[in-house]
């Protein structure tokens, strides 16, 4: 394992016999079945990329349960909709291929699972390219229709647990969900009060 600067504070704190612990009892370098059905059934993820300079940028995905894919246990996809035209983390991404998603369960059993790994953008039309099984094909087409703009491919380096120890109990509400819209009410507008603050 690369030497990294959490190994460096497990050394100073003394935590390095417990971090061994987790290391070899809950990381993996792929996705078992347990995580993929977990995927399958999420409509949400937040994600972390950084530029070149190391500079981050988290961000927030969601889509219709199921909407990011499991290709194999090393590779996963997700969709890329619509959205304010900045293309952050897009354009993190062509700078720095590395990525971490993280998803939690607020819902059903409180848990999260982290994903770490080198990801790429790929465009509709590259798709074919992809070694991806029909029946993942079938489901994006049926449920995404038009509305992804491109896809994100991950390679698939650490998978594991996030402690369900503070993550809330939530209970989930129907919200129309309008995808793609560029209403301005719907997007949220100036909720922050931004542009008049601007100098």
């Amino acid at each position: 394992m690369v030497e990294r600067g959490e190994h460096l504070l497990q050394e100073q704190f003394g935590t390095v016999k417990k971090a061994a612990a987790f290391y070899n009892n809950q990381m993996l370098d792929f996705l078992n079945h347990v995580m993929t059905d977990f995927i399958s059934q999420q409509d949400m993820m937040f994600i972390s990329t950084a530029d070149s300079g190391g500079n981050c940028d988290s961000s927030f995905r969601a889509g219709t349960p199921g909407f990011v894919r499991v290709i194999n246990e090393k590779t996963l996809m997700y969709p890329e909709y619509k959205g304010n035209g900045v293309m952050a983390s897009l354009g993190n991404i062509i700078e720095n291929p590395h990525i971490g998603l993280m998803f939690i369960d607020f819902v059903e059993n409180q848990i999260g699972l982290h994903v770490n790994g080198k990801a790429s953008i790929v465009e509709n039309d590259q798709l074919t390219l992809l070694e991806i099984p029909d029946e993942i094909i079938s489901d994006m087409k049926e449920k995404e229709g038009s509305k992804a703009e491109r896809w994100v491919v991950m390679e698939v380096e650490e998978a594991y647990i996030h402690c369900s120890k503070h993550i809330p109990k939530l209970k989930k509400l129907n919200k129309e969900i309008h995808w793609g819209t560029d209403n301005k009410e719907r997007k949220g507008g100036d909720f922050f009060k931004a542009k008049q603050d601007k100098k």
